[in-house]
C-alpha cells in the first residue's frame, strides 16, 4: 500500500478514534433515598470532614473555589490540579464502606476520593478533565451524587469543530455515574450553577490515584 493510502487510512483511524462517544454509564439509586440522606447527613456533622476552600488560578488572578473540597487517600497519596497540592485526610469506616459500594459498581478498585460540597446552587465547578499524570491515561472515575439533583454536562473537546452536542445528565442523590477509557482524553465535565437551588450537594469522586 502507498504511504500517502497508509497516512490517510491512519488518519481516518485517529478521528475515529477522537470522535469516539464518551465511555459513560449511570446507575441509578446506587443507594435509597432514604439511605442517601443519612449518609449526607453524616459527612456533613461538624468535625466529621475537614473541608477546605483553596484559591485556584482563574482567568489571570487567584480567586476562591466556588465550593469546598476534601481529599481523602491511601497513606502518601497526593493530589495536585489547577497549582493545588492535597495531602491526604484518613478514611473513616463510613467512606471506606461508600468505597466498596463503588468498587463493586464499577468494577474495579480505588485508593482515593475527592469530596466536593457545593454548598447551594450557586456552588459550580466549570469545564475540565480529569487527565492529570497522577490518573494514568484511561483512568476509571466513579463519581457518587449525595443531596440536591444537579446536572452533570458533558462536551467533547472539539464539540465545535465536529458539532457534537453537550450530553446533560439530571443526577439525583444516591445515583453513581462511572467515567471510562478514552473519556478524560477527549470528553470535558461540569456541574453548571443553578442558582435556583438552595439545598446542598456532595460528590465524591473516586479514583485510582498514582502516589
Amino acid at each position: 500500500m502507498p504511504a500517502a493510502a497508509q497516512q490517510q487510512r491512519q488518519d481516518r483511524r485517529n478521528k475515529l478514534s477522537l470522535l469516539a462517544p464518551a465511555d459513560v454509564s449511570v446507575i441509578p439509586a446506587l443507594y435509597t433515598t432514604k439511605k442517601a440522606a443519612e449518609i449526607t447527613r453524616a459527612l456533613l456533622v461538624p468535625g466529621e470532614l475537614t473541608w477546605r476552600c483553596d484559591e485556584i488560578s482563574m482567568y489571570g488572578r487567584r480567586v476562591k473555589q466556588p465550593r469546598l473540597t476534601v481529599w481523602v487517600a491511601d497513606p502518601g497519596v497526593t493530589y495536585r490540579y489547577s497549582g493545588i497540592t492535597m495531602s491526604p485526610e484518613s478514611w473513616t469506616p463510613q467512606l471506606v464502606q461508600i468505597k466498596k459500594d463503588v468498587e463493586n459498581a464499577a468494577g474495579c478498585s480505588f485508593n482515593s476520593v475527592l469530596i466536593n460540597q457545593y454548598r447551594d446552587g450557586n456552588d459550580y465547578v466549570g469545564w475540565h478533565r480529569d487527565n492529570e499524570r497522577e490518573l494514568g491515561p484511561e483512568p476509571v472515575i466513579g463519581s457518587l451524587s449525595l443531596g440536591a439533583t444537579r446536572f452533570f454536562d458533558l462536551r467533547h473537546r472539539d464539540y465545535r469543530e465536529n458539532k457534537i452536542p453537550l450530553q446533560r445528565y439530571e443526577l439525583n442523590s444516591g445515583d453513581l455515574i462511572i467515567m471510562r477509557g478514552t473519556t478524560q482524553q477527549y470528553w470535558q465535565h461540569r456541574v453548571p450553577k443553578q442558582k435556583r437551588i438552595t439545598e446542598t450537594r456532595i460528590n465524591l469522586s473516586f479514583r485510582m490515584t498514582r502516589p
